[in-house]
């Protein structure tokens, strides 16, 4: 009896979080529902007859079926190439494992309006739906190859060979024993793919293709503070609810960390055999080419192009300059606040948690015009030595980018059990302590993870950026989309080459972070 009890002790959560952290997390999601009080004041003071009116019309049932269609068909595909992918690097023996898993995250370093852009200029036809899904699944599929790959490094072998043992053969253990191990990283990076396709605008311009946010943005840019524009972010909202929804039921509510005597080792790889190792290879490489290659070449092919004279070292400088800043600030002040509620989710599971959880996404599923022009309201109205600073800047990257964070720091967390947090306890270690020698440490992969997601997602910003940035910012993503809306895409290619080059170094990191087990 006694035993069992200590057992509940260290696998069960308590049910409510300290004051200070409950406040703390309070605080956050009360700035993250700025955007949203700000679609629903100016939707009330739009009136029900003339928002009747803007809803219910041919051209958002086309906006919405074309935004259904893409999150319906882009998502099933970024989860299947991201978890194959995963497999194959961390669970076999695929030549050149290590290079692949970084060339895998490399994606990331490339905003998808390169990407876009990139494609079209190969592909002058390219469009539509099927150009949209093509160009959104080559962007966003890392993001749940990152989170699985982490996790597929962290699973206990010995699960797996129990099954084995019991009889099971190799498909029915990656089905029965694994992927249920993985409901946490999938359904996380699903809802992360979910949210950007909701939020994307540049990629889509260039396809020609309309979705709910290309729509706002072309509302607002004719009427800044259009009432057509306010409904159309309301509709974007009541999506990421059922977004969140769907989430939160496939997530479930089980626990994934690895209590009991002696450590986990690492799963020895599968051997692939001469059958299927020319496959796997085909597969990486056909994702790699498509993903980095096309959208490099066709860069390297403008700059070439447009020779020295593109080269405008003192624009570059500057705009480089306020691109990283922008991104390390921006990074660190999102994971500072994306962890009290990443703790609370795993170590103080129920309603509170979930509602912290939801609330993030909200301003995250928002086009990044509608953010920036709630931030604007409320600065020039209530805090008007705030309008157009840095700080204001940095809020909007907190409120687009704080679930990049929350996801890695939720499955980190996920995999520190509060049993080893206890132990270090009984051994005379001081709570505050216990946490950083063995909480935090644990956690530190995932924790380096998020804030390079979130460095990755800064530096390819452009819409809040564009508005909120104080006189004179003129970032690596401004200066790009300024230069290809004038079609002088030689001009732009520099811009878009620092970009990548300044995301790779991050990318890296995320890849060796992620590799670090930390005593798992």
């Amino acid at each position: 009896m006694r035993s069992e009890r200590a057992q509940a002790r260290t696998t069960a959560p308590r049910n409510r979080p300290s004051f200070l952290l409950a406040v703390t997390a309070l605080l956050v999601v009360a700035v993250s529902f700025v955007p949203l009080g700000y679609v629903i004041a100016q939707s009330i003071d739009t009136g029900w007859d003339t928002a009747s009116e803007l809803l219910f019309r041919p051209r958002v049932l086309e906006l919405l079926v074309n935004t259904v269609q893409l999150v319906v068909v882009t998502v099933p595909l970024c989860v299947i190439v991201g978890v194959v992918a995963a497999w194959l690097v961390e669970r076999t023996r695929v030549f050149g494992a290590k290079i692949w898993a970084v060339l895998l995250a490399a994606p990331l370093a490339i905003p998808a309006f390169v990407n876009s852009y990139s494609w079209v200029t190969a592909i002058p036809s390219l469009g539509g739906l099927h150009g949209g899904v093509l160009i959104a699944t080559l962007s966003y599929f890392p993001l749940v190859y990152i989170p699985v790959a982490a996790t597929l490094r962290r699973l206990d072998p010995a699960v797996e060979e129990s099954a084995r043992a019991l009889g099971l053969g190799p498909w029915a253990v990656f089905f029965r024993v694994v992927v249920p191990q993985l409901r946490l990283a999938i359904s996380g990076g699903a809802l992360l793919v979910s949210l950007h396709l909701l939020s994307e605008y540049g990629a889509f311009v260039f396809i020609r293709f309309d979705t709910f946010t290309t729509a706002i943005f072309e509302q607002y840019q004719s009427t800044f503070n259009g009432a057509a524009a306010t409904m159309l972010a309301g509709v974007l909202v009541l999506f990421c609810l059922t977004l969140l929804v769907i989430e939160s039921v496939v997530r479930g509510s089980a626990r994934y960390a690895r209590i009991g005597s002696g450590s986990a080792r690492r799963m020895t790889p599968a051997d692939l055999g001469w059958r299927y190792q020319p496959l796997a290879l085909v597969f990486l490489a056909a994702t790699i080419i498509l993903s980095v290659g096309v959208p490099v070449a066709s860069v390297l092919r403008w700059t070439v192009l447009g020779g020295r004279d593109v080269w405008k070292f003192d624009e570059l400088a500057s705009a480089l300059g306020q691109t990283l800043g922008f991104g390390l600030a921006g990074a660190v002040v999102t994971c500072v606040l994306a962890f009290p509620i990443a703790w609370i989710s795993i170590r103080h599971r129920g309603r509170f948690s979930r509602f912290l959880e939801g609330a993030t996404y909200i301003s995250s599923s928002l086009p990044g015009i509608v953010v920036a022009l709630a931030l604007v309201t409320v600065t020039i109205r209530y805090l008007h030595p705030l309008y157009q600073t840095v700080g204001v800047v940095i809020a909007a990257y907190c409120l687009l980018f704080l679930p990049r964070a929350l996801v890695n720091l939720r499955v980190g967390l996920s995999q520190a059990p509060m049993g080893l947090e206890e132990a270090a306890q009984s051994l005379g270690i001081s709570p505050i302590s216990a946490f950083f020698r063995v909480t935090l440490r644990l956690a530190a992969p995932a924790t380096a993870a998020g804030c390079a997601l979130v460095f990755l997602g800064i530096v390819n910003e452009l819409t809040a950026t564009l508005l909120l940035a104080p006189t004179g910012t003129r970032t690596l993503s401004m200066r790009f989309w300024s230069l290809s809306s004038e079609i002088d895409y030689a001009a732009a290619a520099p811009y878009a080459l620092m970009m990548i080059v300044l995301s790779l170094p991050m990318t890296y990191l995320l890849f060796t972070q992620s590799k670090k087990v930390a005593g798992l």
